[in-house]
């Protein structure tokens, strides 16, 4: 039996051998980084380390990382109780915050609005489109870009930032919210103090060790040209599929995208079923986003852009990474096209 082959870096990314060792190594340090001894100031510079490393791969200052428990918390921490506006593109953990009453654009584009009141996410996880964002952004839900594209948060002029370690090859369950330098906010998580006040709570050190190794082994990919390499795996693989089926839109192929994300629409042929079929040929894909898996309905993402539900409901994505082969994503699309063309013939 061949191995299964994984194409669903989106939801979630494998661990990095970076980020396992540094998480082992921290496990191995017993103070709490708040305590004032030498277990616990040893603790404290392993987890500052780790903060400026991981501004460093954001293009951040240290003290502007907040850390969560994931990018959602960083959302409610960023968004709540601040009346922002969004489009219906965002994640649910950003849109759960705000009113998604701006338009968007065939493209994908998020169109309108004050900045300074708006939440708009640097790429989206369904679709890979990026989008343009505006000077004076409140919010950008950070996630899907790092480590797959060029990101200095400093230069965006947005207020506020997040992200979350699972999606570049750290660990689950950590997180960060970063912050324009010389903004503050009130911590949601009150208690200790913890996070500069920020966000109490005894930080997770391991997971944060994890977080920095796999943020600065992401940098280096990026600096050395690896999503290139990603990107032309995509293509090909998109190439193979649209000569297959001509019917079969490539959502977002003719503007700015992910270089690892391919969202196709057949419509008619429902995206959960294609799902299920491509799990059991032994491939891990999904029909959007991995926290709405298991819902079966039409992806409001592509009904914003204009799809409509049958169409909307027919979604596939498929996103790989620097692990991913040619060989891979060319023995998917043998598969694919096989119950594509059955799907076809009941029709």
């Amino acid at each position: 039996m061949r191995p299964r082959i994984y194409l669903d870096w989106n939801a979630t990314t494998p661990l990095r051998p970076e980020a396992r060792a540094a998480m082992i190594a921290a496990m191995d340090l017993v103070g709490n980084p708040s305590s004032v001894h030498a277990e616990g100031r040893a603790a404290k510079s392993l987890m500052e380390k780790a903060r400026n490393q991981i501004a460093a791969a954001l293009g951040a200052d240290g003290t502007d990382i907040v850390f969560t428990s994931g990018a959602t918390e960083a959302a409610a921490l960023a968004c709540a109780g601040r009346g922002l506006r969004c489009g219906d593109v965002e994640h649910e953990a950003v849109s759960a915050w705000c009113v998604a009453d701006l338009p968007v654009n065939a493209a994908g584009q998020v169109a309108g609005g004050e900045p300074g009141s708006m939440a708009v996410q640097f790429a989206n996880s369904e679709t890979g489109i990026v989008q343009t964002l505006p000077e004076g952004l409140a919010v950008s839900d950070l996630t899907q870009a790092f480590g797959k594209l060029p990101l200095a948060f400093n230069w965006l002029g947005c207020d506020m930032g997040l992200t979350s370690a699972h999606k570049l090859g750290g660990p689950k369950g950590i997180g960060a919210l970063i912050l324009r330098r010389g903004l503050d906010l009130a911590a949601q998580l009150k208690g200790g103090g913890q996070e500069m006040g920020r966000r109490a709570g005894t930080e997770n050190l391991i997971g944060i060790a994890g977080f920095a190794a796999a943020a600065e082994a992401a940098a280096r990919d990026l600096a050395d040209g690896v999503w290139e390499r990603v990107a032309e795996i995509r293509n090909i693989l998109e190439s193979a599929l649209s000569a297959a089926a001509n019917e079969t839109i490539s959502v977002g192929k003719d503007g700015a995208r992910l270089p690892n994300t391919l969202c196709l629409v057949t419509p008619g042929w429902k995206g959960e079923t294609q799902v299920m079929q491509m799990d059991l040929a032994g491939f891990a894909v999904s029909a959007g986003s991995a926290c709405s898996s298991g819902k079966v309905k039409a992806s409001r993402v592509l009904r914003a852009m204009g799809f409509d539900d049958t169409a909307a409901a027919s979604a596939l994505r498929v996103s790989i990474g620097p692990r991913t082969t040619e060989d891979e994503v060319l023995r998917f699309a043998d598969a694919w096209i096989a119950q594509y063309r059955k799907a076809r013939a009941r029709v």
